[in-house]
């Protein structure tokens, strides 16, 4: 039931949980105060990110599948969560209620969750192609970049993503320039802190501190704005809140969110792997994120999934089994009860600039840079699933590009099969086949046709087949040889027995050869073997070519 914990390396899980705790905070504090801002209570925001990184911290690091997983709320889940909340704010009688309806889509996300791994989905929510994945989690990258441009110049928040660019000449003009020069300065930490500093101080805490320091000195009555004064108290149970009569948009954003944290967190999972060196059970990870965003959502902190970050500073400062998971919790918990009064003098530009960071690195530049010299297809959905993410929704996004994506696939795949449909009269064709096989044909003269199928036959291989089929002319004998078939779709399966169904209604001699295994027991569904005598039907193609040839009457035959 419980994630790997153990004792053997209690002083590497020791420092990974404490080092993964540090990088922990200000993304907190950064993706706690945009959900709050969106909302319009960004007190509630600050405590809510704090908490969410205790609460999912802990249960997923005991419930979950993977041992090194550090849970905690990520960029993607944040920018969703974001939308939710705007759009809950327009029409919530307050603020308080729209998180409250927000936080009852966190809790519906993890019952999702929860439903993909007792279902045993984990090996299925990740295969999509990685097209959509590049363009998808750039999409939420470029959304949170946009999203934190208006704390970034000082301004506050204007409405979601379509607010900020309808009115982005404002808030340029309306400029504060020493929040716009603490946030350049806390990005400048960010980007250029040297690697031998990084292992000693990571870089999201130097500007944390290095921001608030320059603020309370150099910057000392510039009129910084910073974060609100919040609870520092256990936060409370509160009961999920469906009074808003949008259950519909819950239920929809929910799978969105439950989705969105699936792939989030085994893919996070896929890197823990490489790193460890070892395989992680995603149906039981599904089942621990699941959990933690019910416990988060039920107590209004910030829904969260595995963070690539805190997992990967997690192993590499040694820790191996959950127990660096638990360790981070507990660390987290305790600088929030302590040191919550301090937080309300952290500036909300080095926040700003924290976020903004992190939405610069989600977005895949590495990709992107190649996607048009890969394949201009592959280019034409990254790109497009991009602009869906921005400018409408993420489950339009994914759905259209997965949906062109393997049409595109399908189409491909079948065209490369299709090849391997084929009709054989005489040995000059470009098929192997033993001498006894070429002597059989030779002495048919073109009366026995071999039709040869090989290979997955999707469905995509139903139009070969019909093709193959209707160009028979004057055979007397067709032999079907399915012992190369790996896979029988049931459209090719469909088109096959169309083919037989023809081939005896004009009176030819109908041979099966071959079918095996699934390939037989979906032909015997089909009934197709049933038409054919016993005799007709053989594992062997050189004894179905020979009683082919037998069949034929002796003035068709060479002599």
């Amino acid at each position: 039931m419980l994630n790997r914990i153990n004792a053997t390396n209690i002083r590497g899980d020791v420092f990974g949980g404490l080092t993964a705790a540090v990088i922990a905070l200000p993304m907190a504090l950064a993706f706690g105060i945009a959900v709050g801002n969106a909302s319009g209570a960004p007190e509630v925001g600050a405590a809510a990110g704090l908490w969410g990184a205790v609460i999912i911290g802990l249960v997923a690091s005991l419930f979950g599948g993977t041992p090194t997983l550090i849970s905690e709320p990520t960029g993607p889940m944040t920018v969703v969560f974001t939308s939710v909340v705007i759009s809950f704010a327009s029409t919530a009688e307050s603020p308080q209620k729209a998180l409250a309806m927000a936080f009852t889509v966190g809790v519906l996300a993890g019952i999702f969750q929860i439903l993909f791994g007792l279902f045993r989905l984990g090996r299925y929510i990740t295969m999509m192609p990685y097209t959509v994945i590049s363009g998808f989690m750039s999409g939420i990258g470029i959304i949170l970049v946009l999203l934190q441009l208006a704390p970034f110049l000082g301004q506050d928040p204007t409405g979601g993503v379509m607010g900020t660019l309808s009115q982005l000449p404002t808030l340029v003009q309306g400029t504060r320039p020493m929040e716009l020069l603490l946030a350049v300065i806390t990005l400048a930490i960010l980007w250029f802190t040297p690697a031998g500093l990084k292992k000693f101080c990571p870089p999201q805490l130097l500007a944390l501190v290095v921001g608030t320091v320059l603020a309370l000195t150099a910057f000392q009555g510039a009129g910084l704005r910073t974060i609100p004064e919040f609870s520092a108290k256990f936060p409370t149970l509160s009961l999920p809140d469906f009074s808003g009569g949008q259950i519909r948009m819950m239920v929809v954003n929910a799978a969105v969110l439950g989705m969105l944290g699936c792939i989030d967190a085994l893919l996070t999972s896929v890197v823990a792997d490489s790193l460890t060196r070892t395989e992680h059970d995603s149906n039981k990870e599904l089942i621990g994120q699941g959990l933690a965003n019910v416990a988060s959502g039920l107590f209004g902190a910030l829904p969260g999934a595995g963070a690539t970050m805190g997992t990967v500073v997690n192993i590499q400062a040694g820790g191996r089994t959950a127990l660096s998971g638990v360790v981070r919790a507990m660390v987290l918990m305790l600088v929030v009860l302590l040191a919550a009064p301090f937080a309300s003098r952290i500036p909300l530009a080095v926040l700003a600039g924290i976020a903004l960071k992190v939405g610069i690195d989600i977005i895949d530049w590495e990709f992107l840079k190649r996607a048009h010299h890969l394949s201009l297809k592959a280019a034409v959905i990254t790109y497009g699933v991009i602009l869906l993410t921005v400018l409408v929704d993420l489950i339009t996004a994914v759905g259209i590009g997965v949906f062109v994506a393997n049409v595109l696939t399908i189409d491909r795949m079948s065209a490369l099969q299709s090849r391997r449909v084929k009709t054989i009269s005489t040995t000059d064709d470009d098929v192997e086949l033993s001498s006894e096989e070429q002597s059989l044909l030779d002495q048919a003269a073109g009366k026995v046709l071999l039709f040869q199928l090989a290979g997955p036959m999707i469905f995509g291989v139903a139009k070969a087949i019909s093709r193959e089929h209707n160009a028979i002319a004057n055979c007397k004998a067709v032999v079907f040889d399915l012992s190369e078939v790996s896979h029988l779709g049931v459209t090719a399966a469909i088109a096959l027995e169309n083919a037989v169904k023809e081939a005896i209604e004009v009176g030819r001699q109908v041979f099966m050869v071959g079918a095996t295994g699934s390939t037989e027991n979906r032909l015997r569904k089909l009934k197709l073997l049933d038409r054919l005598p016993a005799e007709n039907i053989t594992p062997d193609r050189l004894q179905a070519l020979s009683l082919a040839v037998g069949s034929l009457p002796s003035t068709a035959r060479n002599a």
